[in-house]
């Protein structure tokens, strides 16, 4: 397939390649720190030439899906199974139709099928259906570890039971598949996860229900691409997620056996009340993921659940217009959205750029939420993977821009702070460390270990920042500029 969005932006820089030719930059890849360097100096140019290159890393970057020979002969077997699987899954469900680009389009819903055989060997899951609010029957998976298994950073035997985390995909119809690495990530390393569509997207069911209605009506949640789907789909996903067998789930308009009742992996949930909380009043154990649209409706949603203890938002964070700062929120943002364009079009925000002839803003990503929450005294971090597209989140095949290593570190990231604030790890050194250790799908049911440096990997153009223990004491941690960007 053709890749238009790298063409168009290769194109829009072809004024810049004498300016590249005469530069003495090093690529950013090799080094740590990264120069002062202004827009007039060709260097910056050049430096921006090499950031726009390295936005298709996960596609042709060292280890990439074009450079591993693997990726493409399990992507092949991936799609063909898991197309049956939901062909197999719509036609048992002829009244509750999924009319969306994960059911019409093979491979959509596949992720990564590097990570095929996880379940089984790394950890379980289980395919999970609950209605929302309006009827709509929502599909999903929970994940668990495999009972026995040993962390496999720091060989403990993890032992249940476990916190919970909810994953809320993006919009312009992303799909619980896409964000299968992250919750296989969490659950072997001590966590209950819950990933799902949301109403109209992946393979859940388009159209509401009406109470005691067969066949669905019109038109709550209607058309897919809305906030409230995303709002109403975490707030019903933590009910399911925290049912059990003697306080079910209601499943508004689900028939008998439509629906699950409640989480099959209620059992290994840790239910006991969080007597080190980080926040006054929240109790739960769980935590709640959200990406793109999702991420606004967790940025919402952790203001008045009391059942969140900490929140992480992947691109982007929201604070402001009604949103109150409550839990600890982590912020992974991206340089990029969906298409990657020079430096002077970096105006505005990464997914609607506009004309920024004087460079970037290095507080550009900072604004969006962190210094909401920097300001309300509740422990915040923000990150910016450098070279990272709006999809880095997401496991998409072969042809949507997304960095070679901006995954990995958001998996580091949020595995270490849901450990801070969900299991109250004393991990202050590794959380603000340089250096990460992570375990990359190789495939053929092998993982591989890379190491991630931090600095070479954070954004030289938004600033990475966090905040840490802000009520005050010794421990308090705290800058806006983690890699010395200029804010």
């Amino acid at each position: 397939m053709r890749r238009p969005s790298r063409t168009t932006a290769l194109l829009s820089l072809a004024p810049f390649f004498l300016m590249l030719c005469a530069a003495v930059a090093a690529s950013p890849a090799n080094a740590d720190r990264q120069p002062q360097l202004e827009p007039s100096d060709p260097a910056y140019t050049a430096r921006d030439v090499q950031n726009i290159a390295d936005a298709y890393g996960r596609i042709d970057g060292p280890g990439g899906q074009l450079r591993n020979p693997a990726y493409l002969p399990a992507l092949v077997q991936a799609t063909t199974a898991r197309s049956v699987q939901q062909m197999l899954t719509q036609v048992a469900s002829p009244t509750r139709p999924a009319v969306t680009a994960g059911n019409f389009f093979p491979g959509w819903n596949v992720g990564n099928p590097l990570r095929d055989g996880w379940s089984g060997t790394r950890g379980l899951s289980r395919k999970v259906a609950f209605t929302n609010q309006h009827g709509a029957l929502l599909r999903g998976t929970v994940w668990r570890p495999k009972p026995g298994a040993r962390d496999p950073y720091t060989g403990q035997v993890l032992r249940a039971p476990f916190p919970g985390v909810v994953l809320t995909e993006g919009s312009v119809q992303g799909s619980e598949g896409m964000h299968e690495w992250l919750a296989q990530d969490l659950a072997e390393r001590g966590y209950v996860v819950l990933t799902y569509d949301v109403q109209g997207q992946g393979t859940s069911e388009t159209l509401p229900h009406s109470t005691g209605d067969v066949f669905p009506t019109c038109c709550d949640g209607v058309p897919f691409q809305q906030l409230s789907n995303f709002v109403v789909g975490t707030r019903n996903a933590l009910d399911f997620f925290t049912a059990t067998p003697s306080q079910p789930y209601a499943n508004p308009s689900a028939a008998p056996g439509e629906a699950d009742p409640f989480n099959p992996y209620w059992r290994l949930f840790d239910r006991s009340p969080d007597r080190r909380t980080a926040t006054p009043g929240r109790t739960s154990r769980i935590a709640i993921i959200g990406h793109s649209l999702g991420a606004q409706a967790v940025s919402q949603v952790q203001a008045t659940d009391r059942r969140v203890a900490a929140v992480v938002a992947l691109d982007k964070l929201r604070g402001g217009d009604g949103i109150r700062p409550v839990v600890p929120a982590l912020a992974v943002q991206s340089e990029y959205g969906f298409t990657v364009s020079p430096w002077f079009t970096s105006g505005g925000s990464s997914i609607t750029p506009q004309p920024s002839p004087e460079g970037p803003d290095p507080l550009r990503e900072r604004e969006t939420g962190f210094d909401a929450w920097r300001a309300a005294g509740v422990d915040s971090m923000l990150v910016v993977p450098r070279a990272s597209t709006h999809l880095d989140y997401t496991d998409i095949p072969l042809v949507l821009p997304a960095s070679r290593y901006g995954q990995d570190l958001t998996s580091v990231y949020t595995q270490l702070w849901l450990d801070r604030y969900l299991k109250h790890s004393d991990n202050t050194a590794a959380l603000l460390g340089g250096r990460f250790r992570y375990l990359e799908p190789a495939g053929e049911g092998r993982w591989s270990p890379v190491t991630l440096r931090r600095d070479a990997l954070l954004s030289f153009y938004y600033c990475s920042a966090y905040s840490l223990d802000p009520r005050g004491g010794a421990g308090a941690r705290r800058t806006g500029d983690v890699t010395g960007v200029g804010c």
